[in-house]
């Protein structure tokens, strides 16, 4: 059902197998850790450019914060509209919520195509995905793209005296699948190795989950479900790591550590990246600011004009079109201020004579 997740995470398994195969051998136990930990690298190698998006996207959605609050205020009782304004404002911010988990998503089925891959190999048990295959006809028959001899070499792999695809939970009946190739394993030498990487997984799960929340702004770690998410991350994630990790098989905690210690470095080099890239930012803003200034010892120039030379710019168009405009006013004002002065120098005022001639009527 699930053979277009199962072929791919096998082809990768089975190359890195090859080449650290060539190394240490092919049925040695660090040849198989080894090619699990390069197959949890060259998933995150691929999926490098969507976690960059996912860490701007949100970084976005902190900085959106405060207009996501005040549409959520303003539209608390219509959720047709603040639907629609949650969408236009993604819109004209380029902002896509899907970035934000796909690299979260995209690891889901290459975990759970490991896992059947890993469990594939002892198919001697009942249980979900298990074939109750007898020990003899499970060696001898492949596992997707690993031959039947790959089978065997896996069967045959120890680490500190495990198998890689033993866990503390195993049956018995399981582990005789063993016998012929190693030695069937005490649960004593599988929980020596699997308990330390429990432990390991769970505190890489919960130092990345604190490095993320850390970089998170006082707004959105505010927000309610941004602050329930904080908590299963920080503490119910790593402690699920501890409760599930006596089911899982070994290959899969060394997985989950290597995704870790990836994560963990991953996280410090995009986001040192973005720090920079903002520095970078404000230091050419400063710079912008610095060569507009005027330089030391040189008098600013004042851009904005007085009233006097304002008003002086206004009358030369006037004058310059021509006498005959500038002078009708001049001959008027001249012609007021003749005929209205007294012997005395007193003005007269203008509506004296027509008040003399109508009592002169």
């Amino acid at each position: 059902m699930l053979d277009f997740i199962y072929y791919p995470v096998s082809w990768i398994l089975w190359f890195w197998h090859r080449v650290f195969g060539f190394v240490f051998g092919a049925d040695n136990g660090a040849s198989w850790a080894l090619a699990v930990v390069f197959l949890v690298f060259t998933l995150r190698l691929v999926l490098y450019k969507p976690f960059v998006r996912q860490v701007r996207t949100t970084k976005q959605m902190q900085e959106l914060q405060p207009q996501i609050k005040e549409l959520q205020k303003k539209y608390k009782n219509d959720r047709q509209k603040m639907a629609t304004e949650m969408q236009k404002l993604q819109k004209e911010n380029g902002f896509n919520p899907l970035m934000g988990c796909l690299p979260i998503l995209a690891q889901v089925p290459v975990f759970l195509g490991l896992f059947h891959v890993l469990r594939s190999f002892n198919r001697t048990g009942h249980g979900i995905g298990q074939l109750g295959m007898s020990a003899y006809d499970n060696a001898h028959t492949p596992n997707y793209v690993f031959s039947a001899t790959d089978v065997q070499s896996f069967l045959s792999a120890r680490i500190f005296g495990a198998p890689i695809s033993a866990f503390i939970t195993a049956p018995a009946s399981e582990l005789q699948a063993f016998a012929d190739w190693g030695g069937v394993p005490s649960k004593l030498s599988i929980a020596l190795v699997a308990i330390p990487l429990m432990i390991i997984a769970s505190i890489a799960t919960h130092f990345n989950a604190r490095a993320s929340v850390a970089r998170q702004t006082p707004e959105a770690a505010a927000n309610p479900q941004a602050a329930i998410m904080n908590k299963l991350a920080l503490w119910v994630f790593p402690l699920g790591v501890l409760v599930g990790g006596p089911f899982l098989p070994i290959a899969i905690l060394l997985y989950w550590v290597s995704n870790n210690i990836w994560t963990y470095g991953q996280q410090h080099l995009v986001f040192g990246r973005m720090e920079q890239e903002e520095l970078a930012k404000k230091q050419a803003k400063l710079d912008q600011r610095s060569q507009n200034a005027p330089k030391p010892g040189a008098k600013p120039v004042d851009t904005r004009k007085k009233p006097q030379q304002a008003a002086a710019d206004t009358e030369e168009p006037a004058s310059t079109n021509g006498s005959e405009p500038s002078a009708k006013p001049a001959a008027k004002a001249a012609g007021k201020s003749s005929g209205q002065k007294r012997p005395g120098g007193q003005k007269r005022p203008a509506n004296r004579g027509r008040a003399n001639q109508k009592r002169r009527r």
